[in-house]
C-alpha cells in the first residue's frame, strides 16, 4: 500500500472516530465547545506524516495513536504492522512504516540510525521516553556497577489513548506537595500541563521535528483531542462539565444485576483514586499520586507463606529495569531499582514519609471506555481487566501488611479505622462487568 493510500485509510478511520461519537449536528453547531474549523484542521494534522514541512521522521500522531485501535497502540497492533512491513519488503525493499524508527529500537543507544531491534515496541507496545536525571539521581552503569556520567535516562512507556482527554488533565483539586502540575496533568507522570504542550513534545521528540511547530498547529491538534470520546455518553458528560452545569448527568448505561454489584464495589474499592467526572481524580485524604507496584521488579513479601503475591514481571518487561543511586532527602545515599521511577525523575525527591515521596509515582488514568483500550497500566503489563483486578487484590493486601502499627491508610479505609476498602477475589467478576460498561 502506498503512503498516500495508507494516509487516506487512516484519515477515514479518524473521521469515523470523531463523527460516530458526536453526530453531524455537533460538527454543524459547536463541536463540543471547540471551533469546528480548528477540529477539522486538527484532524488533518493528526494524520499528516509531513506536518507542514517541519522536517519530521515521517511519523504522524495517528501512527502511534492508531484510529483503528481506540487511538492507542497495542502490542498486537505493533507486531501486526511489523510483520506486514516485512512482507511488503519482500516485494518492495524500500517499503516503510514510520512506527519503526531507530529512536524506538532497543539498540538505538548502541547503533544509532542503524538500530533495528524493536523488541520493546513489538512485544510490549512500549516507546522510549527520554527524561533528564534530577541532580539527586544518578544512573548505575550495569557493567561497572558504578554511577555513570549519564544526564538522561530512557524509560519505556505505553501509548495511551487520546479518547476522553477532555475529562482529564489538571482538576485543581487535592494537590500533591510538589510540582510539576501538582493537581494532575497529561502524560503518564503528569509532567505536561496542556494538550498543546503535549502535542509539542510528541512532534519534537517522537516525530523528531527539525523545526518548531506553530502555535496554531498545536491548538488545532488540541481542539481535535477535545472532541474525541469513547462514546456519546462520555461526550454528554464532558459537555456538561465544560458548560459549568451545577449537576452532572449519570452517564452509566442501564446496568444488570452483576454490573450493579460491580458499581458498588467500584465506589468502595476504586473511586477514592478514580473519582471525578473523568474517573481520574483522587479524593482527599487519599494523596494525589500513587505507586501501585506495576513497575519492575515488583515487591516480594519476605514472609513465608507470602501475605501478598504480585504476578512477577515477565522477562520482556523486567529487562527495562535500571538501578539508580539516589541522594535521599535526609542526605544519605541509597540505591533503588525500577523500570520506571515515575515523578522521581522530574523532582529527585526520594525518601521521607513513606508513600509521600515521588519514587514510582504516576498519575491516575481515566477509566471511561476502558474496555476498548487493553492492555493496561503504564507498561502494558496487564492483558485484561481481570488481570487488573487481580493485581489490586494483591495491592490491598500489601497496603495492609506494610501499614505502620495503629495506622490505616485512607486508600484502604472508608473511616480511618478499618481496612474495609480491599477488593476481594470473589468480587472480581462483578467489578470487571461494571468496568466493561463504562
Amino acid at each position: 500500500m502506498s503512503h498516500a493510500a495508507y494516509g487516506r485509510k487512516i484519515l477515514a478511520a479518524a473521521v469515523i472516530a470523531v463523527v460516530t461519537t458526536q453526530g453531524p449536528a455537533a460538527w454543524a453547531e459547536n463541536c463540543s465547545g471547540e471551533r469546528c474549523d480548528a477540529v477539522a484542521r486538527g484532524l488533518i494534522d493528526f494524520v499528516d506524516r509531513r506536518l507542514h514541512g517541519l522536517g519530521t521522521n515521517g511519523r504522524s500522531c495517528a501512527d502511534c495513536h492508531m484510529p483503528l485501535d481506540s487511538l492507542q497502540l497495542s502490542p498486537a497492533d505493533a507486531e501486526a504492522r511489523f510483520q506486514l512491513l516485512q512482507n511488503r519488503r519482500r516485494y518492495f525493499p524500500n517499503a516503510d512504516d514510520p512506527l519503526f524508527r531507530p529512536l524506538d529500537a532497543d539498540d538505538f543507544r548502541v547503533n544509532g540510525d542503524a538500530a533495528s531491534d524493536f523488541s520493546n515496541l513489538r512485544q510490549n507496545g512500549l516507546i522510549r521516553v527520554t527524561l533528564p536525571l534530577a541532580a539527586t539521581i544518578r544512573l548505575i552503569d550495569p557493567v561497572t556497577n558504578a554511577p555513570s556520567a549519564d544526564t538522561t535516562v530512557d524509560v519505556w512507556r505505553s501509548v495511551p489513548s487520546v479518547l476522553n482527554v477532555r475529562l482529564t488533565g489538571s482538576d485543581n483539586l487535592n494537590p500533591w506537595p510538589r510540582g510539576p502540575n501538582a493537581t494532575g496533568g497529561f502524560q503518564l507522570d503528569a509532567r505536561v500541563a496542556t494538550l498543546e504542550e503535549q502535542a509539542h513534545g510528541a512532534i519534537m521528540n517522537h516525530a523528531e521535528a527539525l523545526h518548531e511547530p506553530t502555535a496554531g498547529l498545536l491548538a488545532d491538534i488540541a481542539a481535535l483531542q477535545n472532541v474525541l470520546f469513547s462514546s456519546p455518553r462520555v461526550r454528554q458528560l464532558s459537555d456538561a462539565v465544560r458548560s459549568g452545569a451545577s449537576s452532572l448527568p449519570d452517564i452509566d448505561p442501564p446496568l444488570d444485576t452483576l454490573q450493579t454489584q460491580g458499581k458498588a464495589i467500584f465506589i468502595r474499592a476504586c473511586a477514592q483514586c478514580h473519582g471525578g467526572p473523568g474517573m481520574s481524580t483522587t479524593q482527599a485524604p487519599v494523596v494525589r499520586f500513587h505507586d501501585i507496584f506495576t513497575q519492575c521488579p515488583r515487591p516480594v513479601d519476605t514472609v513465608s507463606p507470602p501475605r501478598f503475591l504480585f504476578t512477577p514481571c515477565p522477562a520482556r518487561l523486567a529487562r527495562n529495569a535500571r538501578t539508580y543511586e539516589i541522594k535521599l532527602i535526609d542526605g544519605t545515599v541509597a540505591r533503588r531499582t525500577s523500570s520506571d521511577p515515575g515523578r522521581a525523575l522530574l523532582s529527585g525527591f526520594v525518601g521521607g514519609i513513606a508513600g509521600k515521596d515521588d519514587w514510582n509515582k504516576l498519575d491516575v488514568p481515566g477509566l471511561r471506555g476502558i474496555v476498548r483500550t487493553a492492555p493496561y497500566f503504564h507498561n502494558n503489563s496487564a492483558a485484561t481487566l481481570e488481570e487488573v483486578a487481580d493485581h489490586y487484590v494483591q495491592f490491598y493486601k500489601r497496603v495492609q501488611v506494610n501499614a505502620p502499627p495503629g495506622t490505616v491508610p485512607p486508600v484502604a479505609s472508608t473511616d480511618g479505622v478499618h481496612f474495609d476498602r480491599a477488593l476481594q477475589p470473589e468480587e472480581r467478576d462483578a467489578l470487571v462487568a461494571y468496568l466493561r460498561a463504562l
